[in-house]
């Protein structure tokens, strides 16, 4: 047997080894898992899907919402409950948006589609001076127009795909900016009284969907319209929560549950709790003052997920009180 010279040896030590294909096939199954588990444990606990519901799913040709569309279809399908779905896109006409990509996409699916074609483009930049932020306006205008084409579907549901980081990140900035404790709702009733809004992404990191959009090859199309202003206050703060969860992992989803366990007792709003007549009981409170004693820190570690029971099994039913589709997310993480 001939010896490898010097030079082989070492060319053989440089090749780098083949990544194993069967460990990429189990890394996209257990995202998978873990994106439905989710989705459907956000629509669950908020009673977001309920039977004989029409959804009307935006979609924008983003990554967040082009996954929402794919995973709720997949739910639909294995769902112990009758609902509709109908994907909508808003064309806001700008330049150089590929105006065939979107349709194209939805044909292919075979999902119910609308496409709105509607210049608020052109109104934008026509009202907002150069170099300042769009962001208002575009969103009162399109906000607008898909409140009509919901209302003229006959939808009974509007689904967005705002995503967990999305929630942190609008809460820190009415904080920062607008002096308020108000965040971004998994939930909640339209401006005009007429319409339900639903964020089944609620549950969801963004690091996940990009990794689920990468492995789904969806067609995505970048925004030129906002995605391009890099002075943006959003932007700059989703920088910052992001560079606290490199150095603390977990932090994210801390302040996301700190949503859900607000002490308006420990608060200042008066609105909230009644500070002015409030009169000593003489009986101890769980949720009475302990400013004297020493604050536990929360461990460094990320908190167990959301949707696992904490040791280590998958939640098949959860609180469905309407029957809704959780128990079709449970069923999919079984697979």
């Amino acid at each position: 047997m001939n010896a490898n010279t010097p030079s082989e040896t070492l060319a053989l030590h440089d090749t780098p080894a083949r990544p194993d294909p069967r460990k990429a096939v189990f890394e996209a199954n257990k995202l998978r898992k873990r994106l439905h588990r989710q989705v459907g444990k956000a629509i669950a606990d908020f009673n977001m899907i309920e039977a004989d519901d029409k959804v009307m799913v935006c979609v924008s040709g983003g990554k967040d919402s082009y996954a929402m569309l794919d995973i709720l279809l997949s739910l639909q399908r294995r769902a112990p409950i009758h609902f509709d779905i109908v994907a909508v896109n808003l064309d806001q006409k700008q330049p150089g948006f590929p105006e065939d990509v979107l349709p194209a996409y939805l044909k292919s699916l075979g999902v119910p589609h609308h496409i709105e074609a509607q210049d608020t483009y052109s109104i934008v930049k026509k009202l907002i001076p150069e170099g300042q932020t769009m962001c208002s306006l575009c969103s009162r205008l399109r906000r607008g127009i898909l409140y009509r084409v919901a209302r003229e579907l006959g939808a009974t549901k509007i689904a967005l795909g705002h995503h967990r980081d999305d929630m942190v990140v609008t809460m820190l900035m009415n904080m920062f900016f607008n002096s308020r404790l108000k965040g971004m709702p998994a939930k909640l009733m339209s401006d005009d009284g007429q319409h339900i809004v639903i964020r089944p992404l609620a549950y969801v990191a963004e690091t996940d969907l990009e990794r689920w959009a990468a492995h789904r090859q969806f067609p995505i199309i970048p925004c030129t319209l906002c995605g391009s202003q890099s002075n943006l206050q959003r932007v700059q703060i989703k920088a910052m929560i992001h560079d606290w969860e490199r150095q603390y992992p977990g932090r994210i989803d801390n302040m996301q549950t700190a949503m859900s366990k607000v002490v308006p007792s420990h608060l200042m709003d008066q609105r909230l709790f009644p500070f002015t007549t409030l009169k000593t009981t003489g009986v101890a409170t769980p949720d009475g003052d302990i400013a004297f004693d020493d604050e536990p820190c929360a461990p460094t570690a990320a908190p167990a997920d959301p949707v696992n029971n904490g040791q280590g099994q998958t939640v098949q039913w959860l609180r469905t009180p309407s029957n809704t589709i959780v128990a079709a997310a449970g069923a999919e993480a079984e697979d």
